[in-house]
């Protein structure tokens, strides 16, 4: 095969095969970034619920 037949076999075929890795990659990392967020918030929900329970403790008991 001549030189310039592959150069364009690789200039077309490296896309089409990196194209879909970064697809999957972005998925990924914005998932694991949605779940984060996702954890934060809920702990601070906890922490917020955990205080306004110990206030509204019966003192004595528990």
């Amino acid at each position: 095969m001549e030189w310039y037949i592959i150069l364009i076999a690789v200039i077309f075929g490296v896309p089409l095969i990196l194209a879909p890795v970064a697809l999957v990659w972005y998925l990924n990392v914005s998932g694991l970034y949605r779940v984060l967020v996702d954890v934060r918030q809920r702990q601070k929900r906890r922490a917020t619920v955990s205080k306004e329970a110990e206030k509204l403790a019966i003192p004595g008991k528990g």
